[in-house]
């Protein structure tokens, strides 16, 4: 059976394609590689050579606000430090932080984008989910936060 190596891309549309162009541009420093002409905007955050486009935000989400689209959007962080660092750009930006956690095999803290989408930044820990589990219920709270 053939196997996927990693997701591509998502896209989602959105109310106001320039107010979230400049959200993730700004807020996650990705780059605009591509604009269709349609009106969707393909954007990264590697070079466009290497990875054209990771997210592609597209016009025409029509609704109130009351429906669910997307469960979250995941960004990957290199560091702790740059998980602290977007908590602290969340804040001068005054974009909902919805939580800080750790789930253990990852420190994530949840926001919203501003059509009110769950994005995640997070810092993938080393350790799996299931022994950061059993440490902490074993009430090593220690080897549990560590």
């Amino acid at each position: 059976m053939p196997k996927v190596t990693s997701l591509g891309h998502i896209g989602f549309y959105v109310r106001d394609i320039e107010r979230s162009v400049a959200f993730y541009r700004d807020i996650f420093g990705l780059q605009v590689s591509d604009r269709s002409p349609r009106g969707a905007v393909f954007m990264t955050a590697q070079d466009r050579l290497a990875e054209h486009h990771e997210l592609l935000l597209a016009p025409g989400r029509n609704d109130d606000g009351n429906v669910n689209v997307l469960q979250q959007i995941s960004f990957h962080c290199a560091s702790l430090k740059d998980v602290k660092d977007f908590y602290r750009v969340f804040v001068e930006n005054n974009v909902p932080i919805n939580r800080v956690v750790s789930h253990g095999n990852t420190v994530s803290i949840y926001a919203q984008d501003p059509d009110g989408n769950s994005v995640e930044v997070y810092w993938a820990t080393g350790r799996s989910w299931d022994s950061w589990r059993r440490s902490f219920q074993n009430g090593d709270r220690r080897e549990a936060e560590s």
